[in-house]
């Protein structure tokens, strides 16, 4: 007996969760993401508001355009991620390994829970009701025999979607004449090469399998196997050291020139950094700085440091990273931590070695904070765990840069 691999999928998930706990939103074309006054982009939107051409990453100001009078929220990350844990721990009751794509997403492997295949469909169809019941939103669910098969079904009848895909054939009769981009693992650009040389359907991809190989190499040969239906990938728990990185960046309404006003946001971006890696208990070897420029160019620059998830030190790091970048507008900065590892995993740090080197990186970070909040007229006492929340940092550099010293 093969895999029997379910994929769950929220429908439209902030917006969903927006819609459950306030009525008066349902039935109405809903956008999370930022304000149409705002610069940004669209988290994700109610199919009502999809019925205009809205979609997910699209531009605000476009989607504004497609839907003058749509409902614009922010997003409420903290919520969503609380109805996240609560319909992750429905599904993975029944896996003997869940794959956690994101908050609302996940690939379950039930084949030894189910036993049979229509088992696993009772599986699918349990959690479905257990979804809408216990935390009062819909899904769309897929069975099948492979991680591809599955998420392939999950699409085919949303939202509110239930459908089976049960061996390798039943996959390839059900796409082959449709776009190359319903294979999960041709994005754009993969589509976009393939299109170049008359290669548009499965069963065009199928026929000339041979040349997308020698033009793809690698990648060409795992196209070529997923769209003959083979996929043998297991489903593998998601573990918080398998991340590549922990960062956290900002866009600003208005570009910003002002040195010591990026060297601010940046002291509470390394912060945030710092609580994230303490969360999962991740170390990193080395920091990033991401600058993206007024004209949409990016920076990204990075150096290797002694193992640490210190603040201080992401930030002390960060500040020289950017003193060596060129004194232009900028729309985006971000900061992080990569080559990451466990406690167990890491190598001794120097904070280890030199106990008083942890106490001056405390120092500077509370200098570093009580010099903010006096230019900007701030108190953190007893909110600065809050301040990290998206939302309300957001709102806080957003007033920081507002009321900043010298801002004419």
């Amino acid at each position: 007996m093969g895999q029997m691999i379910i994929h769950v999928d929220m429908d439209a998930f902030y917006a969903s969760v927006e819609m459950r706990d306030n009525p008066l939103l349902r039935g109405k074309p809903l956008i999370i993401g930022s304000l149409p006054q705002e610069r940004g982009v669209v988290a994700t939107c109610s199919y009502e508001a999809r019925r205009f051409g809205v979609h997910s990453a699209m531009n605000i100001k476009e989607a504004y355009r497609l839907c003058p009078g749509g409902i614009y929220m922010h997003p409420n990350f903290d919520k969503y991620r609380q109805v996240s844990g609560q319909l992750h721990a429905i599904w993975n009751e029944y896996a003997a390994a869940a794959e956690t794509i994101a908050l609302d997403e996940a690939y379950l492997d039930v084949t030894e829970r189910a036993g049979s295949w229509e088992g696993a469909c009772e599986i699918a169809r349990t959690i479905k009701c257990r979804t809408l019941e216990e935390v009062g939103l819909t899904c769309s669910i897929g069975v099948a025999y492979s991680k591809t098969a599955a998420k392939t079904a999950s699409e085919e009848k949303k939202p509110d979607g239930y459908f089976e895909i049960p061996t390798p054939q039943a996959f390839v009769d059900l796409i082959l004449d449709r776009d190359v981009r319903v294979l999960y693992t041709v994005g754009e650009k993969t589509a976009e090469k393939l299109h170049s040389v008359g290669i548009r359907t499965v069963r065009d991809l199928q026929a000339r399998s041979d040349e997308v190989v020698r033009m793809m190499g690698r990648q060409g040969e795992w196209i070529v196997r997923v769209a003959f239906g083979e996929d043998e990938r297991p489903v593998t728990a998601y573990r918080p050291e398998d991340a590549k990185s922990i960062s956290r960046e900002l866009t600003f309404q208005e570009d910003v020139e002002d040195v010591e006003f990026l060297k601010d946001v940046l002291l509470l971006l390394s912060m945030s950094v710092e609580r994230r890696a303490a969360r999962v208990g991740l170390y990193g070897e080395g920091v990033t700085l991401k600058i993206t420029y007024g004209d949409m160019k990016n920076v990204t620059r990075s150096r290797l440091i002694p193992t640490t998830r210190s603040a201080a030190r992401i930030w002390s790091e960060s500040v020289q990273m950017l003193a060596q970048l060129q004194g232009r507008p900028v729309r985006l900065i971000g900061t992080g931590i990569y080559r990451l590892s466990g406690e167990n995993g890491r190598q001794i740090c120097l904070e280890d070695l030199l106990p008083e080197t942890m106490q001056q990186e405390t120092e500077m970070l509370r200098a570093g904070l009580e010099d903010l909040q006096r230019r900007y007229g701030l108190d953190f006492a007893g909110n600065l765990d809050k301040i990290f929340h998206g939302e309300t940092l957001y709102r806080t550099v957003e007033y920081m840069r507002r009321h900043r010293p010298g801002r004419s």
